[in-house]
């Protein structure tokens, strides 16, 4: 079955001077700050597209292999992953480095890249931004 998840974001101004709000419709979570200094230089109490899809990305990376983990008879105690989505401007998003470090009884450290490989690959979201370079760094607890 599938499931549309909804945001909508407002923007006032141009680019440069200009801000917006981003709004999580389907979840009604909140509305975030947004702005191209926020983008660009430091956040400031506001967010950006990037980090936004930094948290798509490690919760979905998340979800895929403690899926896989458990396929493989050794589901994870606990994964704690992290996305950095990197934007440069003139350019775009050129890459998301996924850390994730796991307390996976029963498996070895070889198994464990090997299994969260197939994770950063198969994600949806890894999928959707098969346009720029993703990197892994895994290791076990």
């Amino acid at each position: 079955m599938a499931a549309t998840r909804s945001a909508h974001a407002v923007w006032e101004g141009d680019l440069l001077k200009g801000k917006g709000v981003v709004t999580l419709d389907s979840s009604g979570l909140g509305s975030y700050d947004v702005s191209w200094p926020a983008r660009t230089e430091e956040p400031n109490g506001k967010t950006s597209p990037e980090e936004l899809i930094a948290a798509a990305h490690s919760s979905c990376f998340s979800m895929a292999f403690s899926n896989i983990l458990a396929k493989n008879d050794t589901p994870p105690t606990r994964l704690e992953t992290k996305a950095d989505v990197t934007f440069v401007p003139g350019k775009g998003i050129t890459g998301s480095h996924i850390t994730v470090r796991g307390e996976v009884p029963g498996l070895d450290k070889d198994k464990f890249l090997e299994l969260a490989e197939d994770a950063k690959k198969n994600c949806p979201v890894s999928q959707a931004l098969a346009g720029t370079t993703i990197t892994l760094t895994a290791e076990l607890a």
